[in-house]
């Protein structure tokens, strides 16, 4: 529980809309240009039932992805999109 509250804090220290405790399909519906960055990363569980439950932070433990790199990715393409 208090890896949670500290790894939100990060993400609102530095201003991110992405919190590690979101779902991926939460993410990927609210903006849609962040679903190409999960495919690239190895995550094509985008469009899958378990994507509703699981969140960034288990989708990328999983998969062995660097959940700050990802984030990031992600944001970026979210910035872009504006």
């Amino acid at each position: 529980m208090k890896k949670r509250k500290i790894k939100e804090k990060i993400c609102k220290k530095e201003k991110r809309e992405i919190e590690p405790s979101m779902t991926i399909a939460e993410i990927a519906s609210r903006w849609p240009a962040t679903a190409p960055v999960l495919m690239q990363h190895g995550m094509p569980c985008v469009g899958c039932p378990i994507a509703m439950q699981e969140t960034l932070e288990q989708g990328a433990s999983v998969h062995n992805i660097n959940l700050k790199e990802l984030i990031a990715e992600l944001e970026k393409a979210i910035k872009k999109k504006k």
